[in-house]
C-alpha cells in the first residue's frame, strides 16, 4: 500500500496552488489563439495580479471537492456508517469497510480521506500566508473577504476531521486527543511532527476561524451560483450552529440561530441572502435547480472535476441507469417509518420497488449533481434541537412542524411525541434521518449524542465505547509525525 507522507502532502498543495491559477485564470480568444509560450507560474509570482488572487481562491473550493473529501467519499463513508444502507457487493473500494466498522490504520479509506482535508487545510494556510505577504497586490477589502473566505474552508476541513478520527465532544467537555492543529502554510517536511491538541483546542480554532469570517465574508453576491458556491456571512453563521450543536453548547446554537432564522413563520434570513426553504422539498435535489436559497453552500460539480465511478454518492447509493447499486436503503432504517407518508415530497427521493434506493442524486456519469454542504433547513432543525434543550419547547415545536408540514402539510405530530424535552428532542433527531438522508449527517448525530450506532444488515452495532466508534489515526501520519 502507498504511504502519502507529509512533505508529499504540500508539496501537493503547492501544486494545486499553481495548478489552479493556470486552470481556472480567465482567458480572451487571443490568449488562446496566440498564448504566451510560458506554461509554468514560478511560485513567487502566484499572487502577482487580482487575477491570479481570485483563481488561488476558487482552488481553495476546489481542494474542498477533491473526490476524497466533500467531492465524494466523505459523504459516502459518513453516511454507510449509520443505519440506512444495506451493503451489496462488499466493495473494499466502495467503503465496505467503514460500513461494516473493520477499519484500521492501514486502510485506504482512513488515509485518503486524512490525507485530502490535510491537504486542503494547507492549501488555506500556504494562501493565508501569501496573502499576508502580498497584501498590497488586492484592494484591502478583497483580502479581508478571501482570508475570510480561507478561514471558512479550513473551519469546514477540521471540524469533518475531528469528528470523524477524535471522541465525541461532549464525552469529557473535548478533553480527549484532538488533532495535529496545523496553521502555518508548509512546503516542506520540517514541520511534520506536531502533537495533538485536544478536541476542545480543536473546536476553539474552528470557531474562532468561523467568527472571523463570519466579521470579513460578504453579505451577498452577484449571482444565485455564487450565493450558493462560495462562503457568504450566513453560510459561517449557518455552520457555527452545526459545530456548537456538536458541542451540545445549545444556547450558542440559538444565538448563531437568530442571526438568520426571523422571528415568526415563515421563517427566512432577514439579512444577508434571503435564505429559506422552498415551498418544495424536491426542488434543491430533483428540480434541477442547484442554486435556490435553501442551499446555503454546495460542491458544484462540473464535466472537469465532478468524482468518479466509485467515488461519486449517485454510483454509490443510487441504481441504474445513474447508479450501480452498491448501496440499497435499508428497509428497517428511516424509510420504513409508517409516520412518513407516503404523500411527504421527500418519498420522491426513494425508488419504487421492492428493493429501493436514493435517488435525490441522481445524474448518471459523469455524476454532476451539486453535493450540500449545509442547507437551511438544518438550520432550523439545528434551532429547533437547541431550543428544546434550553427550554423554548414552543419554538422548536414551531420549527420542527414548519420543517415536516414543507414536505407533508397536513401531518400533525402526536402529542406524546412533542410533549416534553427528552420526546420533543428524539422527534426532531427522527426528523434529521428523513430531511437528511444522503447529506452526510446522520452518522455525526449518532456520535455527538453518544448513542450506539445500530447494527444494519450483517454489520454489528457500534456502542460509544469500542474502538470501532471513531476513525483510526492513518499510519501514514503515525509514520511520519514522531510527536504522536
Amino acid at each position: 500500500m502507498k504511504i502519502i507522507l507529509q512533505n508529499d502532502l504540500y508539496k501537493h498543495s503547492i501544486k494545486l496552488l499553481l495548478l489552479t491559477i493556470l486552470s481556472l485564470s480567465s482567458c480572451s480568444e487571443k490568449d488562446y489563439l496566440h498564448p504566451d509560450p510560458t506554461t509554468y507560474i514560478p511560485q513567487e509570482q502566484t499572487f502577482d495580479t487580482p487575477e491570479r488572487v481570485l483563481a488561488l481562491v476558487n482552488g481553495l473550493y476546489r481542494g474542498m471537492k477533491d473526490q476524497q473529501f466533500y467531492g465524494g467519499r466523505y459523504y459516502i463513508y459518513v453516511e454507510v456508517r449509520g443505519d440506512e444502507y444495506i451493503n451489496r457487493t462488499a466493495n473494499l473500494f466502495t467503503a465496505f469497510d467503514s460500513w461494516n466498522h473493520t477499519l484500521n490504520a492501514g486502510s485506504n479509506e482512513v488515509q485518503n480521506l486524512w490525507t485530502a482535508a490535510y491537504r486542503t487545510i494547507n492549501l488555506c494556510n500556504v494562501f493565508l500566508q501569501g496573502l499576508n505577504d502580498n497584501a498590497n497586490k488586492v484592494d484591502s477589502e478583497m483580502v479581508s473577504q478571501y482570508a475570510a473566505e480561507a478561514k471558512f474552508v479550513r473551519a469546514v476541513a477540521y471540524f469533518a476531521l475531528v469528528t470523524l478520527y477524535a471522541r465525541p465532544y461532549i464525552e469529557n467537555n473535548g478533553t480527549s486527543p484532538g488533532l495535529p492543529l496545523r496553521l502555518q502554510g508548509e512546503t516542506t517536511s520540517a514541520n511534520n511532527s506536531l502533537p495533538r491538541s485536544t478536541v476542545a483546542e480543536v473546536y476553539s480554532q474552528i470557531l474562532k476561524d468561523l467568527d472571523e469570517a463570519e466579521d470579513d465574508l460578504p453579505l451577498t453576491y452577484d449571482t444565485p451560483l455564487l450565493n450558493t458556491t462560495r462562503a457568504h456571512r450566513n453560510t459561517a453563521i449557518a455552520l457555527k450552529t452545526r459545530v456548537y450543536l456538536t458541542m451540545g453548547n445549545y444556547s450558542m446554537v440559538v444565538q448563531e440561530a437568530q442571526k438568520i432564522v426571523s422571528h415568526n413563520a415563515p421563517y427566512r434570513a432577514e439579512t444577508g441572502v434571503a435564505n429559506a426553504l422552498q415551498t418544495d422539498a424536491t426542488i434543491p435535489f430533483l428540480g434541477n435547480n442547484y442554486t435556490t436559497t435553501e442551499s446555503m453552500f454546495s460542491m458544484p460539480m462540473t464535466d472537469l472535476d465532478s468524482s468518479t465511478g466509485q467515488s461519486s454518492i449517485t454510483y454509490n447509493f443510487n441504481t441504474a441507469p445513474a447508479g450501480n447499486s452498491e448501496y440499497n436503503l435499508n428497509p428497517d432504517g428511516i424509510i420504513g417509518d409508517i409516520e412518513w407518508r407516503e404523500n411527504d415530497q421527500r418519498r420522491q427521493f426513494i425508488t419504487t420497488g421492492t428493493t429501493k434506493y436514493l435517488r435525490k442524486y441522481n445524474k448518471p456519469s459523469p455524476f454532476l449533481d451539486y453535493i450540500p454542504v449545509i442547507r437551511y433547513a438544518e438550520v432550523l432543525l439545528n434551532y429547533a434541537e437547541a431550543a428544546a434543550h434550553t427550554g423554548d419547547l414552543n419554538k422548536a415545536r414551531n420549527l420542527l412542524t414548519f420543517v415536516r408540514n414543507r414536505a407533508d402539510a397536513s401531518y400533525q405530530f402526536a402529542a406524546n411525541t412533542v410533549a416534553d424535552e427528552a420526546s420533543l428532542v428524539n422527534t426532531i433527531l427522527h426528523e434529521r434521518r428523513i430531511e437528511f438522508l444522503g447529506e452526510g449527517l446522520r452518522s455525526n448525530d449518532l456520535l455527538r449524542t453518544l448513542r450506539t450506532i445500530p447494527a444494519k444488515g450483517s454489520a454489528p452495532a457500534v456502542a460509544p465505547a469500542d474502538e470501532a466508534y471513531i476513525f483510526p489515526l492513518p499510519n501514514s501520519e503515525l509514520l511520519t509525525n514522531k510527536d504522536l
